[in-house]
């Protein structure tokens, strides 16, 4: 009694010890690693380099179709100044895509997965920096949470403390996270808009009177076709998009050097970093602000990395190395030697600068490769929304999983349907690149400030790096990206206030919804029931026990929860089994389905009451055909059989099971045990075992008991509860509480929906929560 006070006011879920024993210990980093990236032979390394192209770079590899134009909006007074934009695209590429993100941002990977929040879920792991304390210590024996000791003296040790010692620096950090979260939502509105309407434009080249609005209707109708399709996705027409973006990095890359050695092979000196220098001293602020069509160079750096769940990170830099950094200078150093001849082509210098007999070939190509482009940002878009619902920061959604074959291949048709509209409406209300372009740059640069906020946190936690070298990095990284911030400033009335407007918009959502969903778990915290209080009503609980299992859903992985006081409170019978379900995720991209379920009794046996916590990460999804239920049912027998067995064995005080990569240790007299899943037993068990042990009587009538009790039915009950500000709050606490998050919890989807259960076997207990 006094043990079991003691692990709940501990926020305990098991009473058990982990510990590993010494022979285990190389088996046991085997599966630590198992889910780390893998060495490659030559041959799958280049077909994945090659493949990636297609997912990873086509966003970054159509922005020669808009660079020069949002460059020089006004047109080039002085041919001087091509070549110091083209040292400047030169330099940009090569210290932000390649450098920065190709060999240091990729490897602060999640075990291959990438984005702003793989960087803070990997964040979580190393420090006690998530707001929702919903974690415990037996779910850092998952073999995908993989973490690093930090020593209690070290540099990183300090800023571990200094991020966990104050509530305001958690909040801010997870501010941070959801601001660039919401601008690769913005991204993935503005980069459709302004890759497809500038592969449009080339329409006009070789029909120069035709009007603008023609481009727009166009556009929109390729708009509207790539946005009807999502609901397929990206597996079923993915196998066409390396050849195309393959082909369209070959073709710009030789269309670039058949300019250089038409129009100016002199231009080849903006390789020179003095020309950026000359550039400055000639433009003054005119230079400072065309940093802002400079900038769009390195668009789709950011999808780069948040794409980087489908490739090792191998095959994305030798892709990128091999293919897209040389011919994307090729193609930007061909535009600006053909501008030097032609400055009065700047609005359309791609197309015009095509050879004649392969223009309408190549206009084919831009559109695919457009659309390629958009789509693997719309991809990434789905992918986040899905991360940023799994860690409780984005209203519950429909969520498709398009692909058997790939994990990380979903459809959100709620979402994809506000894109599709919005990006319509900045194409049609904008009409021209140079406004998008301005929104884009926006949107881009402020992501990678956001990144380079994580990574220093990254480096200084997880790698624990010197200080010298986090301070090289960071020095680097904001001088380039302050930079191109203070450029983007000037155009905020240019068409840069519209990711601002959608950011901000996409932020209140996500930052009320955490912030109702933080508010209603704490509730629940201090709401629940003391063991006490059960073990105080005997066997029956003071009630009429019915045949049947109640699953009562619950957001707490510790204690007994409101909701059944509230429940046997209002009508004095229960199932003859209880269990208590808690569906919670964990800051890692994945729980393997073997260590996916924990198992725990509540009470003597003869009170038939348990807790299942399932866990997930936050690229898992619940489908229907996953047999949630089953498997629910497949542990608890398995746990009744193993408890059983432990009970038997007379010669040692604790029992050993091994699960999932998990050891742990269970005592008799606690009666609880953790995961379940394959187990390797003690010696003295599986020697019992073998000798010909049978069931003990009261396992075996444990085990009909609950046999015959699922045959008499399942009922899920699950509490309906409305959230609303206690008296007295403050103004603001009462707008977000009883009208933002009351609206967004009615719009979204219910809690039954998403785990599939059936609507006849749902009981919902009304309740209300005071926050």
């Amino acid at each position: 009694m006094d043990l079991t006070e003691e692990i709940e006011n501990e926020g305990g879920i098991w009473a058990l010890e982990q510990k590993i024993d010494q022979p285990m210990d190389e088996e046991a980093g085997r599966l630590k690693n198992m889910y780390r990236e893998k060495k490659f032979s030559v041959i799958l390394l280049l077909r994945l380099a090659f493949q990636s192209l297609g997912v990873v770079y086509g966003d970054l590899g159509t922005s020669p179709l808009y660079v020069f134009y949002n460059t020089f909006p006004k047109g080039i007074d002085d041919t001087e100044d091509v070549i110091g934009a083209l040292s400047l695209i030169i330099y940009s590429l090569t210290l932000v895509p390649l450098i920065k993100y190709v060999f240091i941002v990729c490897r602060a990977n999640d075990n291959g997965q990438g984005g702003t929040f793989a960087l803070y879920s990997l964040l979580c792991r190393h420090a006690k920096v998530n707001t929702i304390p919903n974690q415990h210590r037996t779910d850092e024996e998952l073999t995908t949470y993989s973490r690093n000791t930090i020593h209690k003296q070290s540099f990183a040790a300090k800023t571990k403390r200094w991020l966990e010692a104050h509530t305001f620096r958690k909040n801010a950090l997870l501010l941070l996270v959801l601001v660039g979260t919401c601008m690769v939502i913005g991204d993935g509105i503005l980069t459709p808009a302004i890759s497809v309407l500038s592969a449009s434009g080339g329409i006009k080249i070789d029909h120069p009177r035709m009007s603008n609005d023609v481009v727009v209707l166009v556009s929109v109708i390729i708009l509207l076709f790539l946005f009807s399709l999502q609901h397929y996705g990206p597996d079923k027409v993915g196998w066409l998009f390396a050849p195309i973006v393959l082909l369209w990095f070959l073709l710009i890359g030789g269309i670039g050097i058949f300019n250089i050695c038409k129009y100016d092979k002199g231009i080849l000196r903006a390789f020179s970093p003095v020309y950026i220098f000359h550039y400055f001293k000639r433009r003054g602020k005119n230079g400072w602000i065309s940093l802002g069509g400079i900038m769009l160079s390195i668009t789709g750096t950011e999808a780069l990395f948040a794409d980087l769940a489908h490739f090792p990170v191998s095959a994305i830099q030798l892709a990128f190395t091999v293919v897209v950094f040389p011919c994307l200078l090729l193609a930007y150093c061909g535009q600006a030697a053909y501008l030097m001849k032609n400055k009065e082509h700047v609005y359309d210098a791609f197309y015009r600068s095509i050879p004649d007999g392969i223009y309408w070939p190549m206009f084919v190509i831009a559109t695919l490769a457009a659309i390629v482009a958009s789509q693997a940002t719309i991809s990434a878009t789905f992918s986040i929304i899905k991360q940023a619902n799994a860690l409780g920061c984005f209203p519950r959604i429909k969520v498709v999983h398009t692909s058997k074959k790939f994990l990380g291949q979903i459809y959100v048709p709620d979402i994809n349907w506000i894109l599709m509209v919005l990006c319509i409406v900045v194409t049609v209300g904008f009409k021209n690149q140079s406004q998008i372009g301005n929104a884009y740059g926006t949107a881009v640069v402020v992501v990678m400030l956001v990144t380079t906020f994580l990574m220093i946190l990254i480096m200084l936690l997880v790698w624990r790096c010197h200080w010298i070298l986090v301070f090289i990095f960071t020095a680097l990284s904001l001088i380039v990206e302050c930079t191109y911030f203070s450029s983007v400033l000037f155009k905020i009335n240019q068409g840069g206030w519209v990711p601002l407007v959608i950011a901000g918009v996409f932020l209140l959502i996500m930052y009320i919804w955490h912030y109702g969903t933080l508010k209603r778990y704490e509730f629940e915290m201090h709401s629940k029931i003391s063991m006490a209080w059960i073990l105080g009503l005997g066997p029956s609980l003071g009630l009429v026990r019915v045949p049947g299992v109640g699953l009562v859903y619950t957001e707490l992985a510790s204690g007994v929860p409101h909701i059944f006081s509230h429940l046997v409170t209002n009508l004095p019978a229960i199932h003859s089994v209880v269990v208590f379900v808690c569906v919670k995720y964990l800051p890692v991209y994945t729980v393997p389905e073997d260590e996916r379920f924990l198992v725990k009794r509540i009470g003597p046996k003869n009170f038939h009451i348990f807790r299942c916590v399932a866990r997930y990460g936050y690229k898992d999804l619940h489908k229907k055909d996953d047999e949630f239920e089953k498997k629910l049912f497949d542990n608890l027998f398995l746990f009744i059989r193993l408890e059983s067995m432990m009970e038997g064995c007379s010669d040692s005080d604790e029992y050993s099971v091994f699960s999932g990569g998990q050891k742990t240790v269970c005592s008799p007299e606690n009666e609880t045990c953790s995961s379940v899943g394959d187990c390797i037993l003690p010696e003295n068990m599986a020697a019992g075992m073998s000798s010909g042990r049978t069931s003990s009587h009261t396992e075996v009538d444990e085990m009909e008991f609950l046999l015959s009790c699922r045959a008499a039915g399942v009922v899920h009950i699950m509490g309906n509860t409305v959230v609303t500000a206690r008296r007295g709050s403050r103004f603001y606490k009462r707008i977000s509480i009883d009208y933002i998050y009351a609206f967004l919890r009615k719009i979204c989807r219910e809690h039954s929906v998403i785990f599939n259960v059936p609507h006849e076997t749902l009981l919902n207990v009304g309740q209300v929560f005071y926050v």
